[in-house]
């Protein structure tokens, strides 16, 4: 399963890199049948969060280690590096970047963004 990493360097400068978490089957949910799972990850807390149509976050690092499920909107985030990607539906990300200047998020369009965070320890 695909997932976008975004994370600060040693210099504190956010980035961007594509990554994949390896999925196995497993018998999750006896008697039903086996299927593909992730490896197990410890959470926090859990949050869901609405951001409306033209919000925008200025630069700012992420408050903790998360991983950021989009359900609908469309997101513009930039990273320190100057690279922008454009976040939909169904979009997974890792938010890392707790050090440094951090990135900028912007609602795209007129439709708020809906998302689910999972905070992680760390």
């Amino acid at each position: 399963m695909n997932f976008v990493r975004l994370y600060a360097d040693a210099d504190g400068i956010s980035h961007f890199k594509d990554a994949e978490v390896v999925l196995s089957e497993v018998a999750y949910a006896p008697p039903a049948p086996p299927y593909l799972i992730s490896p197990r990850e410890d959470a926090t807390g859990v949050v869901m969060t609405t951001l409306p149509a033209g919000w925008f976050g200025d630069w700012h690092p992420s408050p903790r280690l998360q991983w950021w499920f989009q359900l609908s909107g469309e997101l513009e985030v930039e990273v320190g590096d100057g690279e922008k990607r454009r976040l939909g539906p169904g979009a997974i990300v890792r938010v890392e970047d707790t050090t440094g200047r951090g990135h900028t998020t912007r609602v795209i369009g007129d439709a708020p963004v809906l998302a689910v965070y999972v905070h992680l320890p760390g």
